[in-house]
């Protein structure tokens, strides 16, 4: 068997049971999946926090999301969709006003984003949002959702590959980290849980407000930039296509389906598995599983640490007790979250899992559920596809070598859109049944939709599916912040 052919661009579904392709389609003609008609609209309450200018700034984008907001005439309408305002979108008020607003102070913020030691720095910064964030949660309010406007400042400064010159105070060095940690006693004041977390501003953030148990999401101050752009200035999409990304996510983190996928089977799930590796690199590292179902709903578990990473064979391998634990820690949460059963499981991994693995997965699973695992990776140095003329391979073409493998292109050139958005040739995702039985076509559907379930954008779909899109950011988020002491299980707290 060798043969090559392009499946068909799965379909949403929206309001009323209707369905379409493009999101934005869905949502501008029916409104969302879970709507309950634009004249029972629903009220999403939220707080903001960031600098004064920061505030302003989003103050002034929420306002222009309330109205359409036309494409350029100077640019492809197909590619850059008109945007018909929040309430008709998506059924709801996204008021103007929040229902708290934190100010931080832009003094300090100066100062915190100034230091050279990376962990100080950054555990400053986060100390600012979060104490804003303290304040706001005394109150009487219920808020679906925080937003936390920082300035692009804290962009550059605060993430692991951050250097810069001529800050406050010394840069610690590893050594002295480690002997800080065991005798803080001959040191000067500082906290030493700042050298628990991740020197990443955005994902020490999102791990530590998990205590407060409401969704974050955090904008640059120069995403909300409404007014022509000057030279030497960020670049941005069209103001119609961020306010699209921005309202499906804000949408999504406040409790809200966009929309489901209409091809989804009932009783399956599918179940991201990724690794990685603790500071310890090469000796240790930690698992993690997110499992997905139809409607995009995503449930987090993390996994034990342990010599899961092989030096010699470049790859990840789990114990089979390890196994075991992982994907029956992901199951008893998803049964405490909805309850319902399970016919099928898919296991998606960039690293191959071996026979002791799957073991160990089946031992998880319930009595009857049938258990697929499925290598799911980007061709990065193998094949490519070139189609004659200036176009590239359509999305949706997929290469079926055998029973086994084949090859999916989830990027590509979009009928709907009547071209290519992107900017290389279109890598191809090698798609490997490792281990139970499946039709191989039939998995690439599967795939296929869910790289249209990514709620962080509201695009046509992705070149990967949310179970391993999203893999590395949720184990950034856990892995490199171990000692937080709440861990939610909603896919909506990591992105």
């Amino acid at each position: 068997m060798n043969r090559l052919k392009v499946l068909e661009e799965p379909a949403l579904e929206f309001w009323n049971g209707q369905r379409l392709q493009h999101p934005r389609d869905g949502l501008t003609l029916f409104g969302p999946y879970d709507s309950k008609g634009i004249e029972r609209s629903r009220q999403i309450s939220y707080a903001i926090f960031g600098a004064r200018d920061g505030v302003r700034l989003f103050r002034s984008f929420s306002n222009a999301m309330r109205s359409a907001i036309f494409t350029d005439a100077n640019l492809d309408e197909r590619l850059w969709t008109h945007y018909p305002g929040f309430e008709e979108a998506f059924h709801s008020d996204f008021p103007i006003e929040p229902a708290w607003e934190g100010l931080v102070d832009e003094v300090k913020l100066k100062s915190a984003v100034s230091q050279n030691d990376e962990h100080a720095r950054v555990f400053s910064v986060v100390n600012l949002f979060l104490d804003a964030i303290r304040v706001a949660k005394k109150r009487d309010e219920s808020f679906h959702v925080f937003i936390c406007v920082v300035p692009d400042i804290v962009y550059t400064n605060c993430h692991p590959r951050s250097r810069i010159e001529g800050g406050i105070g010394q840069r610690i060095s590893w050594r002295e980290k480690k002997h800080r940690a065991v005798m803080a006693d001959f040191f000067d004041p500082y906290d030493p849980a700042q050298y628990t977390y991740s020197v990443d501003f955005r994902r020490q953030l999102k791990a530590r407000v998990m205590e407060f148990g409401v969704p974050i999401q955090i904008i640059r101050e120069s995403t909300l930039r409404l007014t022509t752009p000057q030279v030497g200035d960020r670049g941005l999409t069209p103001l119609s296509d961020r306010a699209w990304n921005l309202s499906t996510a804000l949408y999504y983190k406040a409790g809200g389906k966009p929309w489901r996928l209409s091809t989804a089977r009932d009783g399956v799930c599918y179940v991201g598995i990724s690794f990685k590796d603790t500071e310890d690199r090469g000796r240790n590292a930690c698992s993690a599983a997110q499992m997905f179902l139809d409607d995009g709903d995503g449930v987090v578990f993390m996994g034990d640490e342990g010599p899961w990473y092989s030096q010699r064979k470049g790859d990840y391998h789990l114990s089979r007790e390890a196994a075991t634990k992982l994907l029956h820690g992901v199951l008893k949460t998803y049964a405490e979250l909805h309850g319902k059963p399970l016919n099928e499981v898919f296991l998606h991994c960039r690293s191959s899992i071996n026979a002791d693995e799957f073991a160990g997965y089946s031992e998880a699973c319930p009595a009857g559920t049938k258990l697929v695992a499925i290598r799911v990776a980007p061709e990065r140095q193998g094949m490519r596809v070139f189609r004659k003329g200036t176009r590239p391979v359509l999305r949706g073409s997929f290469w079926q070598i055998n029973d086994k493998r084949g090859f999916l292109w989830g990027s590509g050139f979009k009928p709907r859109l009547r071209t290519y958005d992107g900017s290389e040739v279109p890598l191809p995702l090698c798609i490997e049944i490792q281990h139970g039985v499946a039709d191989l076509e039939q998995v690439a559907k599967d795939i296929l939709g869910l790289s249209k379930l990514n709620y962080n954008a509201c695009k046509l779909g992705e070149h990967q599916p949310v179970t391993v899109h999203f893999s590395g950011a949720v184990g950034e988020i856990l892995v490199s912040n171990k000692n937080i002491r709440t861990i939610l299980p909603n896919f909506k707290y990591y992105i």
